[in-house]
């Protein structure tokens, strides 16, 4: 069972590197949204400087986030175990050394494998910036600390797709889009020296052990899964594709079996059973998987659309995508200051038909204007659908951690950022082969109704979104300084050698 830390002790001084450790963890947050977002721009000149399919612009995508789907929980557990520095350092290190194999790969093959390298180590990485954040800053800090996340990956977000399309188009060094991947270089190397000076070692108090078994059958159900989404349009939907996926079913069942027996034996299970228990959790889990399958999906084929059916350069696809960010940005502000503590899951809820709206606009827009729309044309609908989605990412996670205990938060934090990653993988799969097969069908001639097409898929998703969210608590849980997890107290002396003092 997860175990909350002891309260600080009274008096003691806060860690005094704190916020440049907060400034390291936001670095490391930005080389992944930077690598969730820039691909998708960069997807098309890849596929045609490598002289590749379209399964290889999805597996681009969905290989990143599948491996961070299956990794995390595990990460994170890695860090309680071994500690989270240690384990910050080595996912910083091999997610730079996948970003430079993603830049140097002479081969689709290699450019993949890469791209799954680079999902591992951030699940590695990623789970102990947020851990460590916990560890060092006192509860009356805590609250400003997380609040940075929110404008810095928003920036990024939106600047993520201009970046992109500045550098692809530029061309530095005739690097072409292998530069989207260089600039994770700096990030990294400055995440990774800013953790050797300023990040405290800390683990947990407990003695978690690995749960190989479990992870073992998560990865394998979430691989039977993906694999014939992706693989499935190419290979022409022979037997083994549909075998494959109704097999995910009983190997995420043997491993919700393998978890319960685990944590009856008094093991460590990979997930605490217990959080599958509430109605409420189970059904958050619906709605973030079909909203992150929607969006992450339908972001990949909008991107293709532009550049290869309007025959955009990567800068304009890169303008197009920046509406939709400046609206979660604009989305995301009002949820988080007023409307979210006000309404509670209703916000859930208008931001889905706020996004829904956008999805019609946009579909009309291109109905109307087909291959000749505009950069102008896009860009109403796009930022109202990215205000929908601000309203609703705001404060979903908060609102589905309201179903589960206190002392379950942790492991369904885990599960739910898991099944985020996932639901991303799902999405590129679906919407992907969707707009694809379509594209196929029509020999690259109907761009138009392949997007049609795919926007219905989306709104299904959407449907899908809305009725789960009524399975969730009305508001999300006020968060008491006592269930926080408070700072350890800690040397201000050497920031390399001060440790937890974790009980």
């Amino acid at each position: 069972m997860a175990t909350t830390a002891p309260s600080r002790q009274t008096g003691a001084a806060p860690y005094r590197w704190r916020w440049v450790a907060l400034f390291v963890v936001l670095a490391a947050e930005i080389m992944d949204v930077l690598d969730s977002t820039v691909v998708n721009i960069a997807a098309p000149s890849i596929r045609r400087s490598m002289g590749t399919g379209y399964t290889t612009i999805q597996w681009i995508t969905a290989g990143y986030t599948l491996a961070m789907a299956v990794g995390l929980i595990t990460g994170g557990r890695l860090g309680d175990i071994v500690g989270r520095r240690r384990m910050f350092m080595l996912g910083a290190a091999g997610f730079v050394a996948g970003s430079l194999l993603c830049a140097v790969a002479q081969s689709p093959d290699m450019l993949i494998a890469s791209r799954v390298l680079q999902g591992a180590f951030g699940a590695v990485m990623i789970p102990q910036g947020l851990g460590i954040i916990k560890g060092i800053f006192p509860a009356s800090e805590l609250a400003a600390a997380f609040s940075a996340f929110g404008p810095v990956i928003g920036l990024a977000a939106v600047a993520g797709p201009l970046v992109a399309g500045a550098l692809i188009d530029a061309d530095p060094f005739g690097t072409g889009w292998r530069m989207i991947f260089l600039i994770n270089l700096p990030l990294g190397l400055l995440a990774l020296a800013g953790a050797a000076r300023f990040f405290p070692e800390s683990k947990s108090g407990r003695s978690p052990r690995l749960d190989l078994p479990g992870m073992l059958l998560a990865t394998g159900g979430a691989v039977l899964l993906v694999y014939p989404l992706v693989q499935g349009r190419d290979a022409g939907w022979p037997a083994w594709t549909w075998v494959s996926m109704a097999a995910a079913l009983p190997v995420f069942a043997a491993f919700a079996a393998y978890e319960r027996r685990t944590e009856r034996s008094g093991g460590s299970p990979l997930v605490e059973p217990s959080v599958f228990r509430q109605r409420a959790f189970s059904g958050g889990l619906v709605v973030c998987a079909a909203f992150f399958a929607a969006m992450s999906g339908f972001m990949l084929v909008f991107s293709v659309f532009v550049q290869v059916g309007l025959g955009w350069v990567p800068m304009r696809a890169g303008l197009a995508a920046a509406p939709w960010a400046l609206g979660i940005a604009i989305g995301s502000a009002a949820a988080g200051a007023v409307l979210a503590q006000k309404f509670g899951r209703r916000v859930l809820h208008a931001g889905l038909l706020v996004m829904t709206a956008g999805l019609a606009g946009l579909y009309l827009v291109v109905g109307h204007f087909g291959l000749r729309a505009s950069l102008w044309d896009f860009a109403p609908v796009n930022l109202v659908t990215g205000i929908g989605m601000g309203l609703l990412v705001a404060p979903m996670f908060d609102i589905i951690l309201a179903g589960v205990e206190g002392h379950e938060v942790g492991s369904a934090s885990g599960v739910l950022n898991a099944v985020q990653q996932l639901g991303s993988s799902i999405g590129v799969a679906l919407l992907g082969t969707v707009f694809f097969d379509r594209l196929a069908a029509t020999r690259g001639q109907q761009f138009t109704g392949a997007l049609h097409l795919t926007i219905w898929v989306a709104a299904a998703l959407y449907v899908v979104t809305f009725a789960s969210a009524f399975l969730l608590p009305h508001r999300a849980r006020p968060v008491h300084p006592e269930e926080q997890q408070a700072a350890p107290q800690v040397s201000d002396a050497d920031p390399v050698n001060v440790g937890a003092s974790e009980s």
